[in-house]
Formats: structure tokens, sequence, C-alpha cells
């Protein structure tokens, strides 16, 4: 009679101690799900960190990278520098050659620029008399420059070629200008038409046309030309104020001498 009453309870017990059992392993999942939860947090921060540290180091090195560049731009730019430093003190060298020579060439060129002068002064007075007083005048000036402080040997020289270079250009010019000329050789100058064709030739017509003349340079005295020459020369006049065609002119030209 008491067989069926303990059979009930073993099987109360047997379902307590299935539900202890389904409860100890509830609580051991729990467990185990926040230990994963916590590690993958904990995951998530070092990933970030990890990420922080590795555009830190990206940064460090592109600035690394820049850096290097700008000392290799410096290294080439330094070289540059000393190459130009070597080329400055070899000019510096030159230069200093230079000035000492500079002053032996100063002390003769002084005494050359007072013969080019002189001969300059000289072929004026011997040349056909034209413009003579601003030629003169060109000579004075420059024999005044050379005693002056104010002008170095240099610009001296200048001025020397210079007047040197417009006496050239007389020689390959036509060209024609009034000026007072004593055409009678008795003192009395009369305003005239001067026409100068290079140094071949220097004549002259009045106002009227009504006298014609040329520089004879054998006798260096003016002389009166035929009526015959009027003509080319009012026609030379014209062509040199460019007021006719250049054309072919018949003028009276002193036969060139025998070279000796």
């Amino acid at each position: 009679m008491n067989k069926q009453p303990l059979k009930a309870l073993a099987l109360v017990a047997a379902l307590i101690g299935g539900l202890t059992a389904s409860a100890v392993q509830a609580t051991e999942v729990n467990d185990v799900l926040k230990a994963g939860a916590v590690k993958v947090k904990t995951a998530k921060t070092a990933q970030v960190q990890v990420d922080r540290i590795a555009d830190q180091t990206d940064g460090l090195l592109q600035e690394f990278k820049q850096v290097n560049k700008q000392i290799e731009s410096l290294r080439v730019y330094n070289s540059q520098l000393d190459r130009q430093i070597v080329s400055q003190k070899t000019m510096m060298a030159e230069l200093q050659e230079s000035i000492e020579n500079a002053t032996v060439i100063e002390r003769g060129i002084s005494p050359l620029m007072v013969s080019m002068l002189d001969g300059l002064d000289d072929f004026i007075s011997l040349d056909m008399p034209f413009k003579t007083e601003a030629r003169s005048a060109a000579i004075a000036e420059l024999s005044i420059n050379l005693d002056s402080a104010k002008f170095s040997a240099a610009e001296k020289f200048r001025q020397i070629l210079e007047v040197y270079d417009i006496e050239s250009a007389y020689s390959l010019s036509l060209e024609s200008y009034r000026d007072m000329v004593d055409i009678n050789s008795d003192g009395s100058e009369v305003e005239v038409e001067m026409l100068r064709i290079g140094r071949v030739a220097l004549m002259y017509q009045t106002k009227d046309k009504s006298q014609t003349g040329a520089w004879n340079k054998t006798t260096g005295a003016w002389e009166t030309l035929d009526s015959d020459y009027r003509r080319a020369v009012n026609q030379g006049i014209r062509i040199a104020k460019k007021l006719s065609p250049q054309d072919v002119m018949q003028m009276p030209i002193t036969a060139p001498e025998i070279a000796q």
C-alpha cells in the first residue's frame, strides 16, 4: 500500500533536480553571454585605439616623407650655393686683377686720348671747311673734359670715339645747309646754301642762284663755277633736302691724288 506515494515523491524529486540543473545551465549561459559582450566591447575599444594609432602613424610617415623632401631640396640648394660661392670667388680674383691692370691702362690711355684729340683737331683744320665752328667747338669741349675730374677715363674715351664716329659719318653722307661764306675773299660773308657730298665736294649757291661755287682743295679757297653747274648744284641741294628723288649728279670733283 505505500509503494505509490514513494514513486510520487521520487518523481517530484526528479523534477526538482531537473529544474535545478536547468537553472544552473541558464546561469552559466548568461555568464558566458555577458563575458562575450564584455570581450566584444573591449575588442571595439581596442580597434578604435588601433585605428587612431594607425592614423597617427600614417600622418607621421607623410610628415617624415615631406621633411625628407625638404632636406633633399636644401641639399641641392646648398650645393648650388657652394658652386656660386666658388664662382664669385673666381670673379673677385679676376676683378682684383682687372683693377690692378686698370691703373696701368689708365696711365697709358691718357696720353693716347690727348694724341687722338690733337690728331682730330689737325684733321679738321686740313679738311674742307664745312661746319667748321661746330666741329671746332666739339674739339674744344673735349679738351676741357680731358682735364676735368668730373668724367672717368672711360667716359672721356667714349666722348672722343663719338666725335670720331661723327667725323667718319661725314664721308658717307649727302647734306645741304645754310652758312655764311666769304665767297669773294674780301672779308664780307654772304649767306648761301651749302651742298656737301661726303668729303668729295663742297659747293655753295646764293639765294638767287646767280652765283655757284665750290671749294678748291688744291688752292684752299673758294672759286666760282661756270653757269653750267648752277642747275646741277641746285638739283643736288634738292636731293639732299629730299625734295627730289636721287639721281645722277654732274659735279666738279677734284681728281684723286696718286698714292705714294
